[in-house]
């Protein structure tokens, strides 16, 4: 089948792409950025990818790719508290009007289940969405979902995150909202059930799990299954703004991403029927089940996607115009060493770099750096990485963003989405000269105004402590 998938570097693409690659189907992919699109290595079909910014039209020549189904995945809540409804109502006019000139027969879309009454801007949005592809002429498949469970997505880590650093938790009354979680490895099947499946054209779907259970009681029963001993505490005045802000600083979520999510748990999404179930022949994985899977893939360090690995920051479409560091306007902290052992072991140190890891040295001035970083209302350290060793370009980094993660060529270039006055770059190469192998580590920065240069002055001699003691760490 001949399939064409948006949002393939997001959290669900990500994991649909490796489906639909494994099992033979031929996947066209519309991506910002072609780098941050990785084809899975046991790809067992033809994955072609296209540079396309939906919030812009689609160029005319595309027209005649040959689609049997498209899968619609570009959701924008993780960049904006408010903007993301505009940007979302744009991209699926473009993918609408570019899409009703195809030869597609299905356009497959995961929305959110709006059943209330009075819904967040969130899934106002996922709904706004639904009726613009409907436009498109071509029939429609719409799966709405709740809190979606599974290693790396943002609604899990955010409950790993409670439970596994507060032993008491003093939560906010809407903990008490109830979902119907359902885990990412059923959304997959949903997702490819429906593919050319003429029952459910032009239907629209609530997908969920067996159970339906407070936010309270999904916390409570991770716990129970991590073996830890918890107690929640539900406090009646937290405001919408206090809430986020509590979301934000103990859990690794952006505050964009915390607003949103805030607005959104304040509305029941409970299915109001189970048809697809049935249709499909699915039995879904209980919550408990889903949280078990999850645990087991990160034990295991084979995450596949993770919720930071949508590029949240505001330069995002440009992201990858930052791969030539610039060499004037700079103000750069350049060393070199000489590799005292085996040079692909440093190289995988450099690779194996930040999460759990650390930083080599001085641990404790990152980690500061990161509480300032969220306090400034940046991405602080929590996101940490999603893989120990493996790097790809896009992945988060703590507060990093990786641009260039080339083992061939030994280098790898950091660009920082930390709150800074200015653009800043850490780059690592191992280069051979006549006297063996040295590490290069390259810290630059460009300011921005005055601000800027006196950011980095007065940071000097904490850069210089940092620095030094690092490239030592590494390179012997």
């Amino acid at each position: 089948m001949k399939v064409l998938l948006t949002g393939s570097t997001g959290y669900i693409g990500k994991r649909l792409l490796q489906n639909l690659s494994g099992n033979g189907h031929e996947v066209t992919c519309f991506v910002r950025s072609l780098e941050r699109l990785i084809v899975p290595d046991h790809a067992n079909a033809s994955v072609v990818g296209h540079e396309i910014n939906l919030l812009k039209p689609i160029p005319e020549h595309l027209n005649t790719l040959d689609i049997d189904v498209a899968f619609y995945l570009v959701h924008s809540m993780s960049s904006s508290i408010g903007q993301f409804m505009e940007e979302e109502a744009q991209s699926a006019r473009n993918f609408a009007a570019y899409i009703s000139q195809t030869s597609c027969k299905q356009i497959i879309y995961l929305s959110g289940i709006s059943n209330s009454e009075k819904l967040s801007r969130h899934l106002q949005s996922r709904k706004n969405v639904e009726h613009l592809l409907m436009e498109s002429g071509k029939p429609l498949t719409v799966l709405r979902a709740g809190i979606i469970v599974g290693s790396g997505s943002a609604s899990f880590e955010i409950i790993r995150d409670l439970m596994e650093l507060l032993p008491v938790v003093v939560a906010p009354a809407w903990v008490g909202t109830r979902c119907q979680p359902l885990g990412v490895a059923d959304v997959l099947k949903y997702l490819t059930g429906c593919m050319l499946n003429p029952d459910t054209y032009n239907e629209i779907f609530d997908i969920g799990g067996p159970e339906i259970l407070s936010y309270k009681q999904m916390l409570l029963q991770y716990a129970e299954v991590r073996g830890l001993k918890r107690h929640i505490w539900l406090v009646p005045f937290f405001s919408p703004r206090m809430s986020s802000y509590w979301l934000y600083f103990v859990t690794s979520t952006s505050y964009y991403l915390a607003v949103n999510l805030v607005n959104s748990m304040k509305v029941e999404v409970v299915c109001r029927d189970n048809r697809l179930q049935q249709m499909l022949g699915i039995a879904p994985l209980t919550y408990r089940e889903a949280c078990k899977r999850a645990l087991d893939r990160i034990n295991l360090d084979t995450v596949t996607s993770s919720w930071t690995d949508a590029v949240s920051m505001s330069k995002g479409d440009r992201l990858f115009t930052y791969e030539e560091v610039p060499d004037f306007g700079v103000l750069r902290d350049s060393r070199s060493l000489k590799i005292c052992g085996n040079p692909d072991q440093v190289l995988d140190r450099v690779f194996a770099i930040g999460g759990e890891t650390g930083w080599y040295y001085a641990d404790w001035i990152w980690n500061v750096r990161g509480m300032i970083d969220k306090i400034a209302g940046g991405v602080g350290l929590r996101r940490g990485r999603r893989n120990a060793t493996e790097l790809n370009p896009g992945d988060a980094l703590d507060f990093w963003r990786v641009l260039i993660p080339d083992r061939e060529n030994k280098r790898l270039l950091l660009f920082a989405e930390m709150k800074v006055p200015g653009d800043a770059w850490l780059e690592f190469r191992i280069v051979l000269k006549e006297e063996g192998f040295y590490l290069n580590q390259t810290a630059t920065f460009m300011p921005k105004g005055l601000s800027g240069r006196l950011y980095w002055w007065l940071l000097l001699p904490i850069h210089l402590l940092m620095f030094r003691g690092m490239i030592k760490a590494i390179a012997c």
